[in-house]
């Protein structure tokens, strides 16, 4: 068991999918964000799923988003970091059902030193794939004052920050429209 907070973000707009694509069917499970809770609930220690309502018909720790009107991954980066007692946490999309324990396992080995670790790929750094620091609350509260909601320009401004390659790309692939949902849903 991982011993640090694991969220998963599921309080996004789903503008591609159509609709709330963390409630649609998944593989045997009622929803995708019940089998994502499920499975990383086998890897962390702790899971909550950040959201902007309780729309989950199953037991969930659920940490609430500050805005209800803006969606972006740093007002839910703040209303977490707020409101978790841990140094560090692990967040992760609830979109991306196939990565590998392993990789789990090695982003937490080698966070000990960094305020933000992230997974990369050979064709991308997945920003809301990895661990992040309580020290970046005051970055992120600044960065929303100034309406700036980009991870990556809160991984530009970390000086204290490191990515770590995996080669299994598949692993990082999402379910953001119907034709990757229907793709991977079984």
């Amino acid at each position: 068991m991982i011993n640090i907070p694991c969220i998963i973000l599921s309080g996004g707009a789903s503008k591609r999918m159509g609709e709330d694509k963390s409630l649609l069917p998944f593989k045997n499970f009622n929803t995708l964000i019940e089998y994502q809770h499920n499975k990383l609930s086998q890897i962390f220690s702790t899971v909550y799923i950040s959201s902007k309502t309780n729309k989950f018909n199953f037991d969930c720790k659920i940490l609430y988003d500050e805005s209800q009107e803006i969606y972006s991954p740093m007002i839910a980066l703040k209303s977490i970091l707020k409101n978790i007692k841990e140094d560090k946490i692990f967040i992760i999309t609830v979109d991306v059902p196939f990565i590998e324990n392993k990789t789990f396992e090695v982003l937490c080995k080698e966070s000990n030193k960094f305020d933000i670790t992230l997974a990369k790929d050979e064709y991308n750094v997945h920003n809301l794939c990895g661990i992040f620091s309580k020290t970046l609350l005051p970055l992120v509260s600044s960065m929303i004052k100034n309406n700036t909601h980009r991870i990556n320009t809160l991984l530009q401004q970390t000086t204290n920050s490191q990515v770590i390659f995996f080669k299994n790309s598949e692993q990082f692939l999402n379910i953001n429209t119907r034709y990757e949902y229907n793709k991977f849903k079984i």
